[in-house]
Parts: C-alpha cells; structure tokens; sequence
C-alpha cells in the first residue's frame, strides 16, 4: 500500500482508534460513539486520484416513503455547510457525510487527516436527532434543522 495508505492507518492507531482494514483496497471500517449515538464510518485512499474520503453513515437506511422528505432534510443542512456534506442513495437509502481533500502534490499529515475526521463525526454526531426526528418523529426538515443549528 501506499504511503498515503501508511499515514491514514499511522492516524488511526495513534488516535486509538479500533479499525478494520478492508482487503486489497485503501479502506478502513471503523466505528464511532458520539454524544447522540453510535455509527460506523470509513476511511480510504483513492490512489489514482489521490483523494482521501471519510465517510460517517447514518446508523439506519431510510425508508423508500421517507426519502424525499430526508433529502430535503440534508439540502437544508448542506447549504451553508463549510466542509463536507450529507449525501443520500435514491437506491437503498443510505446516507452518509462526506468529508474529502485532494492530496496530489501536498503531504497528507495526521493533523490533515484529524481535521477532517473529527470535522465529519462531530458533523454527523450533531445531525443524528435532526434525521431520527424527521424520520421517526414525524419532525418537519425547516423544523429538525432550526432545531440543531440554534
């Protein structure tokens, strides 16, 4: 693997961070619990591109019926937001906050790597109500994201 590959995992373990690397790919599963609950993230190398992504993933798949009501949900989040985004798959109602940077030509540092890490859990983190309560609570978006952003 790449030295890339070598700082991400070099991170992780400093951090204490529990991860599981995802054989023959630039991919580390890994876990986090955060004030308002639990969910699983990944962290990985695009080497062709020379991309570093991390991923939280909301803990649950949005029901088909809820899916449009959630993607207003995340269209009011993301607008302002200054790093990173929410993102939902139409398909199987996943969603996820991405955070990424281009790395070509710069040294991707373990206080790189921090930053966007810790930008993305926290990010995720402070949502995790906003999307529970539109879902399962029957929260309007406008309302769910007023709430969080007060």
């Amino acid at each position: 693997m790449s030295q890339l590959f070598e700082t991400l995992k070099s991170f992780f373990f400093n951090d204490e961070w529990f991860y599981v690397e995802v054989e023959d790919k630039a991919v580390l599963r890994l876990n986090h619990w955060g004030e308002n609950g639990r969910f699983s993230c990944q962290a990985e190398i695009n080497e062709e591109q020379q991309i570093f992504y991390f991923y939280s993933f909301f803990p649950v798949n949005i029901p088909l019926e809820k899916r449009p009501i959630i993607s207003e949900l995340i269209t009011r989040a993301n607008y302002g937001m200054r790093l990173g985004n929410f993102e939902l798959d139409y398909e199987d109602g996943e969603v996820r906050f991405k955070t990424s940077v281009d790395v070509e030509n710069v040294e991707l540092t373990p206080f790189l790597v921090s930053n966007h890490v810790y930008a993305n859990v926290w990010t995720m983190d402070r949502y995790l109500p906003a999307l529970f309560g539109v879902i399962y609570g029957n929260i309007s978006p406008k309302d769910a994201v007023e709430q969080i952003e007060e």
